[in-house]
């Protein structure tokens, strides 16, 4: 594809409500998003998922952006065509920060696309055309708010609940979960890595409560102390952050330090890699995937739905409604959850939304534009 523009946004979103893990409490968080636009005038936008700060991963919107524009997109203009299946090898000498590499990667996705007049998901593989839907819920004050919070999501038809756990606040919850919803609830945790294995006593007693999976209870560069630690619990262990790129899944299967896998564009550096790492996890080492978020916008959230209705996919995904977590997304429509817990990846090219572009471009707090005709920066 020969681009014409490339455009990036840094729009700030405020969520609805708090939401808070053991990293602590998300109120307003970055949206940085970029628009490529080719040459018969087709537009493709996506989201680097990169966060207000260092906690989930060493990358923030900053650091995206400075990669972005000092060394990413500077490579992009010394050749104007670029073809998405080349665009890893492109950036390959850029080590690291895979967040700023998915958004770009992912745009030029929503790009071909449209331009070949596919849906994304279609393009991309999928079959799974209605996504399970699951719901995270972050650390609330008291089990009598989570309880609540857990009753509104079910209400709507959420498929499974995940919550968010940390010391201190992790049996607790799980047990009155248990005692108001009954062992049929689809439940599980996530540790965000603020365990160490010398706590391995509360995971097995997490394994008396019927858990559909642990989700990344360790360091997050760890493999070899998960693998220990699945050896000593029944409950199935889920890593996230450990999985950074196909040869992370490699040795997480070779060590056997986890069964599952929680996949998230972002952080492994886009769908390049989401494929790898879905061949190998479902069709190779036999085992289930599913899709994760980063409290992404309708653009983001769009990407999330395509990579949910690969084969692999077989637990529900932290892919909610729009309205979970924001009063005005910047897509139309927003992303609706059906009555039977599903979201419906759409027919029309790309993400298969239409993309608020007067609402970002008059709210961003800073923008840049560069022609490839005549770069300027």
């Amino acid at each position: 594809m020969e681009l014409k523009k490339i455009e990036i946004f840094e729009l700030w979103v405020k969520l609805k409500e708090d939401f808070e893990t053991s990293f602590g409490k998300t109120i307003e968080r970055p949206a940085l998003l970029i628009r490529l636009e080719e040459k018969g005038g087709e537009v493709g936008w996506a989201e680097s998922v990169a966060g207000e700060g260092p906690w989930y991963s060493y990358e923030t919107w900053e650091t995206a952006w400075h990669i972005l524009n000092d060394f990413i997109i500077p490579k992009v203009i010394e050749e104007k065509e670029i073809d998405v299946d080349k665009f890893n090898e492109k950036v390959s000498n850029i080590r690291g920060h895979n967040m700023a590499k998915a958004g770009f990667e992912m745009a030029l996705w929503d790009l071909k696309a449209k331009v070949e007049g596919k849906p994304l998901w279609r393009l991309l593989g999928g079959v799974n055309r209605n996504i399970s839907s699951g719901v995270s819920i972050g650390i609330q004050k008291t089990t009598d708010d989570l309880v609540k919070k857990v009753s509104s999501f079910l209400e709507k038809g959420y498929k499974r609940i995940k919550i968010k756990i940390k010391p201190g606040y992790d049996l607790e919850p799980v047990i009155r979960l248990r005692k108001e919803f009954g062992e049929d609830l689809p439940l599980q945790v996530d540790a965000n890595s603020a365990y160490k294995l010398n706590d391995i006593e509360i995971f097995r007693k997490l394994d008396n409560y019927n858990l559909l999976m642990i989700e990344q209870p360790l360091h997050w560069k760890d493999l070899v102390d998960h693998a220990e630690l699945a050896r000593h619990i029944k409950t199935p262990i889920c890593l996230d952050e450990s999985i950074e790129d196909v040869n992370d899944a490699r040795k997480a299967y070779q060590l056997n330090s986890a069964m599952i896998i929680n996949i998230k564009p972002g952080r492994v550096g886009g769908f390049n890699e989401v494929l790898k790492i879905h061949d190998f996890w479902y069709k190779i080492a036999n085992r289930n995937v599913w899709i994760g978020g980063m409290l992404e916008t309708g653009i983001g959230r769009g990407h999330l739905v395509s990579a949910a209705t690969l084969p692999g996919v077989r637990y529900p995904n932290d892919i909610s409604a729009s309205e979970k977590y924001y009063e005005k997304d910047i897509v139309e429509p927003p992303w609706k959850l059906n009555k039977d817990g599903t979201i419906t990846a759409p027919e029309k090219p790309g993400i298969g939304v239409e993309v608020l572009e007067d609402y970002i471009i008059k709210n961003s707090k800073r923008s840049k534009s560069y022609s490839l005709s005549n770069p300027s920066k």
